[in-house]
């Protein structure tokens, strides 16, 4: 029997507001996430993909807002929810890692308060009971010596603790929804790899759904089985994990996994996608991925392609894999 997602996300508008012109941060994007699930949302700087995380747990602040699609969460729409409700849900049932733990965790609270706030405003604990927990959660994310730790302040720990921090807050109230935005950011490989095993295991033990938004896709590789791909506020590659790697369709995609080193293939050079992202108030018109494509036809410059279906579950926005007869 074919179970309801536990999040769905229609049309997805997110734009910016500025005297001089409209950002269009997100624009117009679709995608699912299945309960107990993993996604990986992955692109440049720029492509939206923090503002796609920032708009589903409803904080965006002006000058930016939603404009127009839903958000479906348990089959209630985020967008039409009070902030009184939606910060009812927001660390109780979606939590988020924010990428930078440094400017995420307040300076002058130790952790133990941190952890132990949202406890005690979701799971009614008294403040003995939610520093007892936020002891055994500092334990579960791997911080030695808990008792001692959680009451340590932010700038006492490393990044990769600050990082086990930010989860063990996260993962307190155990989230149906887990948003991790660049967790493994600035972080040495060897921290990495402990901070994505420490996710996995929690999604594991906790049915919890975790998005997963990254540049990196030697991490999309092995820790989610849904990707998004991102370029300038829209999706234009979705598909399974194992599908977009054997077989990418996108130019822009493609360009992503030709520019990763490899151990099975031998090159003299890494391929590179020329030029740079646009700034978001200089989309061009037409794909706005064409001035820096190699398969660029005339139509691309003036038509934007919708997301094509070119396999099971495999979607695509690109006129080169529909043949478009200009």
């Amino acid at each position: 029997m074919m179970t309801s997602p536990l999040l769905v996300v229609k049309n997805l508008k997110t734009y910016f507001f500025t005297n001089e012109v409209v950002v269009k941060a997100v624009d117009g994007i679709d995608f699912e996430l299945a309960k107990g699930g993993a996604l990986g949302i992955v692109g440049e700087s720029g492509s939206g993909k923090s503002v796609t995380s920032l708009s589903i747990i409803g904080l965006v602040h002006s000058p930016g807002r939603v404009v127009d699609g839903k958000i479906i969460f348990e089959g209630r729409n985020l967008l039409d929810l009070s902030e009184a409700e939606l910060q009812r849900i927001r660390g109780k049932e979606i939590a988020m890692v924010f990428q930078e733990p440094m400017t995420s965790l307040n300076p002058v609270f130790t952790i133990g308060n941190q952890i132990s706030e949202a406890l005690i405003i979701h799971q009614k604990m008294s403040k003995k009971e939610a520093q007892e927990r936020a002891v055994e959660l500092l334990n579960m994310v791997g911080i030695p010596d808990a008792q001692k730790r959680v009451n340590d302040y932010p700038h006492q720990l490393s990044g990769g603790m600050r990082q086990r921090v930010m989860i063990a807050m996260a993962v307190s109230c155990n989230p149906k929804l887990l948003i991790a935005d660049e967790p493994t950011t600035a972080l040495d490989v060897t921290i990495q790899r402990q901070i994505l095993d420490l996710l996995r295991r929690i999604s594991e033990e906790f049915g919890t759904a975790i998005m997963l938004i990254t540049h990196n896709l030697g991490i999309i590789a092995e820790f989610v089985n849904q990707v998004a791909v991102m370029y300038l506020g829209k999706i234009v590659e979705y598909t399974d994990t194992v599908t977009l790697f054997a077989n990418p369709s996108h130019p822009y995609t493609i360009g992503l996994l030709e520019s990763m080193p490899r151990l099975d293939v031998s090159r003299k050079r890494l391929k590179t996608i020329p030029g740079t992202v646009p700034p978001p108030e200089e989309v061009p018109s037409g794909c706005a991925f064409h001035p820096r494509c190699e398969f660029r036809k005339e139509v691309c410059q003036q038509k934007t392609p919708s997301l094509f279906t070119v396999g099971d579950g495999h979607k695509v926005a690109c006129w080169k894999v529909v043949d478009y007869d200009e």
